[in-house]
C-alpha cells in the first residue's frame, strides 16, 4: 500500500533528475563551445553544476533505496536464507533511517536559514540561490526515511512470521 502512495513521486523525481542531468549536458557543452570558440566561458557554469549535483543526487535517493540499488553485498546477505535477508534489511531499515533522519534534522534549519536571509552561492556575474538545494536535501532525506521505515516495518513482519519470506 506504501508503495502505491510513494512510487509516483519517486518517479516524478527521478523524471526530474533526469530533466536536470540533460540540461546540464547542454549547460557544460555551451560553456566548453564559448570557452574554446569565441573565448567567452558561460558565466556561472560551476556555480549551477555544483548546485545541481546535490539536487540530482537527492533526487534519486529515494529511487535508489525503493529499488533496492543502495549498496550491499547481496552474496553474503544471500547465503543467510530468508530470515537472515531479512534481518539484514531491518538493520538496513533502522540505520537508513538514522543516517537520513540526521540528514532532516540538521538540514531544516539551515535551510529555511538560507531562504530566509536569501543565501547565495557564487560571486559576480551570477549568483545561484542556495534555498532550492537544501530543501531538496531535506526533502529527499525525508522521502527515504519514508521509504526505509516501510521496509524496516516489512523486514519485521517477516521476521516474526513462521515461515519468512524476503523482504
Amino acid at each position: 500500500m506504501f508503495d502505491r502512495l510513494t512510487t509516483p513521486v519517486v518517479h516524478l523525481l527521478l523524471a526530474l533528475a533526469a530533466l536536470i542531468i540533460f540540461a546540464l549536458g547542454f549547460l557544460v557543452v555551451a560553456d566548453v563551445v564559448g570557452r574554446g570558440v569565441f573565448n567567452s566561458p558561460v558565466k556561472g557554469t560551476p556555480e549551477l553544476v555544483s548546485m545541481s549535483i546535490v539536487i540530482v543526487c537527492f533526487l534519486l535517493a529515494a529511487h535508489a533505496v525503493q529499488s533496492g540499488g543502495m549498496l550491499k553485498a547481496d552474496v553474503l546477505v544471500g547465503a543467510f536464507g530468508a530470515r537472515g535477508q531479512a534481518f539484514s534489511e531491518l538493520v538496513s531499515g533502522v540505520l537508513g533511517v538514522l543516517f537520513f533522519g540526521l540528514i532532516v534534522w540538521g538540514g531544516f534549519g539551515p535551510a529555511l536559514n538560507a531562504f530566509v536571509v536569501g543565501e547565495y552561492e557564487g560571486e559576480g556575474a551570477l549568483r545561484v540561490p542556495a534555498w532550492p538545494a537544501r530543501f531538496v536535501v531535506v526533502i529527499g532525506s525525508a522521502l527515504v526515511v519514508l521509504i526505509y521505515l516501510a521496509k524496516l516495518v516489512r523486514a519485521f513482519r517477516a521476521l516474526l512470521s513462521k515461515t519468512p519470506t524476503t523482504p
